[in-house]
């Protein structure tokens, strides 16, 4: 299985991000802008959390508050779970299902370098797999010597 390096080369290293300080309804309407369900979340642009749209969903929704008064830093997720861009998929895969978590940043020497989620990871091993189905596929076509 590939490694994350090589996810980040064909999805690319765009990182969304919002302050802190900003409202959870800044927040949401970056996240529709853009087309993501997680902002990294920077205080004076160190990272210090995240915010997903399920956190939207369970911290605003489901207790009634409203997102036009609370901040990002009330309701992130943090600490904040990194993983490094030389780190296998299946490792990543496993991380992600053992802390119950969608994104995680891509850190290498104390630098951002990226950001996956799930179904890039998906995609990346579905990509795979369609490759070696296809290598078989021909070998059992005769389309290589034996």
């Amino acid at each position: 299985m590939g490694r994350i390096g090589d996810v980040l080369l064909e999805k690319g290293d765009t990182v969304h991000t919002i302050e802190s300080a900003a409202t959870v309804f800044d927040a949401v309407k970056r996240m529709v802008d853009v087309g993501v369900g997680a902002l990294l979340v920077t205080d004076g642009g160190k990272i210090c959390g995240m915010i997903t749209e399920r956190d939207y969903l369970r911290r605003i929704a489901v207790e009634g508050r409203t997102s036009r008064t609370t901040l990002v830093r009330e309701i992130m997720s943090s600490p904040v779970v990194c993983i490094e861009s030389s780190a296998d998929v299946a490792e990543c895969m496993a991380l992600m299902t053992h802390k119950r978590i969608r994104h995680l940043p891509v850190v290498d020497h104390e630098r951002l370098v990226g950001l996956v989620s799930i179904g890039d990871l998906v995609r990346a091993v579905s990509k795979e797999h369609s490759f070696h189905v296809q290598v078989l596929t021909d070998y059992i076509a005769g389309k290589y010597p034996a």
